[in-house]
């Protein structure tokens, strides 16, 4: 059975037994009588025995609160309404939190925070892990793109909003339905100041992550104003079995309390109020349009997901104002584009705050989307208007809630210029695309596909006259196409399957010393030259990490991986011991300690990546194997030489600064609360307890790694390529321990010998010497041609030209000189970083590789001198 149709069966069973599934008894002490919608079928909540339609503005006319005085006794702007839910709950015994990143690296079913209820998905929900507190409530910033058609039009869609959560995770005989139920009522009737006969409880169903329950959806107007979900229920099979722990699941946009109470003509004036009366200012759009303000009410019968025929319902609409439909069009289209621009750099600085970069794939792709889709409003329009601005003003309002948004504004205004440049760019490349299009019938799957390949707009296709009209549901398939096509990591798990079962979990020794290399373990279970152990200290391969090597007693250990929690190791030939007996273990010293070498380095290039380009940075992938480790990064740009040679330089300073390397085991609620969500940088991290490993100030994370114990064990770190593997991901290529240091000693060979062969004393001034060979070297070629006119001159013309050729080769040759072509320079005091920088600038000169410099600086001081002897003789001839 599909989710949809069980949640169906739940809010049936639920409206015939509505005593067992809803807060039945508050409702009644407080007057409310059940009825069911004439309009729809949906059984409500009202105080008001004589109602004959819900809530929903389908059935009751729209909305009936916009411009009222008297829609609550209170009035809260956005930032108020935290404030006086938080300062309210906390007097009613809930804990106040601090929201939860946007970009939800700990969850392992979602890449971005959806609702406040993704904070504590999945473990605490499951009950393998503690909540921060409880009950708690929390202002949740979210992010949701199956709206993006809808933002601007309705009213009061965003693609980022503040979902205020209220949560109880409690055992099932400890639930109190009634008792959250009668908290949500006393803020809406005392915090708001809601008249009780002016609200309006659903009963429905909700469904989400194999979790079920009844719920109630809370109107007043015509609005929806928040929707408290009773968790009780879990997905097994066919069937639902309760849940040993029970979730409170309340989620209101604070938008929507700051709105109602405000009656503003949409919810943006009364969520961004700065930002949106700006933008009124500069659009020209400030004064009032009779049409719109007619439109309003109805506006929120445009939600493209529960109208089929949106034509017909515009038709519907203007009929019912008495207006043209295509002047209503014309009066509600600009100002939903100026509404779509302050939600949508609003969405853009709740991400990149939190670590989100625009990019083609995944959830990065959503950001490239609204980004762009702000910036063609922009062009249409004609408006003269800087995004940046945009976001600025809104880290300003927000700095009260959230004053991180103001604190990484800078790093966020750099990352939207560069999507400007890149904006730019793409529009010049589709304008022949558009041009070969003129003609043709587009589908909207084609459509679709343009824009998703090549960037081209809907309103680029509108204003060439290659479509008509847009796809009222355009950017939502748009944004469907990428859920869930996130950035790929290695995968370094085996997937080979044993039957393991009663097999206790392996206990790891590795965690606390990766020097641990010989120990004791009773064998637990074995099929052919697969063993496992009940302890043991082999690494196995996960986490973009090679396993370890040895041998067990004297067989051969050639493998170690995981299947669920048992380390199973694969040998080269059968042990002569069986199940319960002791064998001894012994790790390959050379290829634990190199990887451990790799791992730590990976963290510190992560570490000193983010110091130097912002919180952006995030790791999206790595790889560690005994000749070499890579590190993926998310970052907008590609690397420069420069960038590569500041990086190593401050990694070699980590090392050099001898910093221990921190390991320890903690609870997952402990771990965040002490470190935030950087733990998660190689993604979600499945169980209760965490391994956490810590280098100083530098860098955090969850890993199961082998690490060494100080930095200095490194020894030395050489990055040695750099390459953009996709857009918004860069890859950093590098060695550290006796792999580097032998890297190093090449590099110090070749510099060494390139030095000798262009007779330089000091490693500073290789570079200068190598760029005056390659000036000398072109400028024979030009007197070599020089010299082959001398024999089409006559007269006093070419004497002049002889003259001045063998000056010009008389100064060469001297020059040449200090070239001896061979020898070798020793290098003193010098760090291996600074000679590497040399020696790439050195090789810059001749566009080749380090590997091919010393080659190359030998052919051209060979060509030079076979050059000069030519044109001598050139000149013998010619004189």
């Amino acid at each position: 059975m599909e989710e949809k149709e069980m949640k169906r069966a739940l809010k049936e069973r639920a409206s015939r037994e509505p005593e067992k599934y809803y807060p039945v008894g508050v409702l009644q002490e407080e007057g409310f009588v059940r009825k069911r919608c004439r309009v729809c079928g949906q059984h409500f909540w009202t105080r008001d025995p004589e109602r004959e339609v819900c809530g929903e503005p389908e059935c009751s006319g729209g909305y009936q609160f916009i411009g009222k005085e008297d829609n609550a006794t209170e009035k809260m702007d956005f930032i108020e309404v935290w404030k006086r839910f938080s300062e309210m709950f906390d007097r009613m015994g809930y804990t106040p939190i601090k929201r939860y990143p946007t970009i939800a690296r700990w969850n392992p079913t979602t890449e971005f925070t959806l609702a406040s209820i993704t904070d504590f998905q999945p473990y605490v929900v499951t009950g393998e892990v503690k909540p921060p507190a409880n009950p708690l409530v929390v202002p949740q910033t979210c992010l949701r793109f199956n709206d993006v058609d809808n933002v601007g039009i309705t009213g009061r869609h965003f693609t980022g909003f503040v979902m205020i959560g209220q949560h109880a995770f409690t055992p099932k005989d400890e639930y109190r339905q009634e008792d959250y139920f009668r908290d949500i009522y006393r803020w809406l009737t005392e915090g708001m100041g809601v008249k009780p006969e002016e609200i309006i409880f659903h009963e429905d169903a909700w469904a989400g992550g194999g979790n079920f329950g009844p719920s109630m959806e809370f109107f007043s107007r015509g609005l929806e104003i928040g929707n408290q979900v009773y968790m009780m229920h879990r997905r097994e099979g066919e069937e639902l079995k309760e849940l040993n722990i029970k979730v409170l699941d309340m989620g209101m946009g604070q938008e929507r309390p700051a709105w109602f109470t405000l009656g503003t003509e949409t919810a943006y004036e009364a969520v961004f109020p700065p930002v949106v009366r700006k933008l009124k200012e500069i659009t020209g759009l400030e004064g009032r349009s009779e049409v719109f303000s007619q439109f309003l009410p109805f506006s929120g019968l445009l939600n493209v997901d529960e109208i089929e025929d949106e034509e017909g319902m515009w038709r519907r609409v203007a009929g019912r104002m008495g207006v043209d439909v295509k002047l209503l069009k014309e009066e509600v289209a600009p100002r939903a584009a100026m509404y779509s621009v302050a939600d949508h750099t609003r969405a853009l600085l709740f991400a990149l705050v939190d670590g989100g970069l625009p990019s083609n794939t995944g959830g990065g792709y959503n950001l490239r989307m609204i980004y762009r889709r702000a910036m063609d409003f922009i062009e249409a329009y004609g408006w003269d208007l800087d995004l940046g601005d945009v976001v600025q003003w809104h880290a300003e309002y927000l700095k009260p809630q959230y004053p991180e948004m103001l604190e990484g504004i800078d790093e966020v205004l750099e990352i939207l210029e560069h999507e400007r440049k890149k904006y730019y760019q793409m529009k010049e490349k589709t304008r022949r695309i558009i041009e070969r299009l003129k003609g043709r019938r587009l589908t909207e799957e084609e459509m679709v596909e343009l824009y998703d390949s090549h960037g081209i707009t809907p309103q680029a296709l509108l204003s060439s006259g290659v479509i008509e009209r847009v796809p009222p549901d355009f950017f939502k398939r748009v944004a469907e196409r990428h859920e869930g096509r996130g950035v790929s990591r290695v995968k370094t798990q085996k997937e080979v399957l044993y039957n393991l079962e009663g097999v206790s979990p392996t206990e790891i020794l590795y965690y606390d010393d990766y020097s641990l290399i010989e120990f004791k373990g009773r064998i637990v279970w074995m099929e052919g030259e697969v063993v496992a152990l009940d302890r043991t200290a082999f690494y196995p391969t996960s986490g973009g990490q090679m396993h370890d090597k040895g041998w067990m007693d004297d067989v051969e250990v050639v493998e170690v991986f995981r299947q669920g929690s048992v380390v199973l190791h694969r040998l080269r030939g059968r042990l002569k011991k069986g199940v319960g007996e002791v064998v001894d273990c012994r790790i390959d010293w050379d290829r634990r300690k190199q990887l451990a070498q790799h791992h730590t380095s990976t963290h510190i290039i992560n570490g000193v990546a983010r110091e130097r380009f912002g919180n952006h940075i995030w790791q999206a992938g790595a790889e560690k194997t005994t000749e070499k480790a890579r590190l993926d990064i998310t970052h907008y740009e590609s690397l420069s030489r420069e960038d590569l040679e500041a990086l190593e330089r401050r990694a070699n300073e980590v090392v050099e600064e001898a910093i221990p390397v921190e390991s320890m085991l903690l609870p997952r609620d402990e771990a965040e609360r002490r470190f935030g969500f950087r733990l998660y940088q190689g993604g979600a991290v499945p169980g209760e307890v965490l391994r956490v490993v810590k280098i100083g100030e530098l860098d955090v994370e969850a890993c199961g790694g082998t690490h060494l114990k100080n930095t200095s064990e490194a020894e030395i770190i050489k990055i040695t390529g750099t390459k953009k593997i996709q857009d918004g991901v860069v890859r950093i290529e590098f060695v550290a321990g006796r792999r580097a240091r032998e890297l190093a000693q090449e590099e110090e060979r070749v510099l060494s010998e390139v030095m000798g062969a262009l007779g330089v004393g000091e490693v500073g001034e290789t570079p200068s010497s190598a760029e005056r060979l390659f000036k000398t070297w072109k400028r024979l070629r030009k007197l070599k041609g020089s010299a082959g006119a001398l024999f089409r001159m006559e007269g006093e013309e070419r004497g002049e030209m002889l003259r001045k050729i063998d000056k010009d080769l008389r100064e060469i040759k001297e020059a040449l000189k200090h070239y001896p072509g061979e020898g070798r320079v020793e290098i003193k005091d010098v760090k291996h970083w600074e000679g590497s920088r040399i020696l790439h600038e050195t090789a810059e000169v001749f566009s080749v590789q380090t590997s091919h410099l010393l080659k190359t600086v030998k052919r051209f001081i060979g060509e030079s001198r076979e050059m000069v002897e030519v044109i001598e003789k050139m000149l013998e001839r010619a004189g």
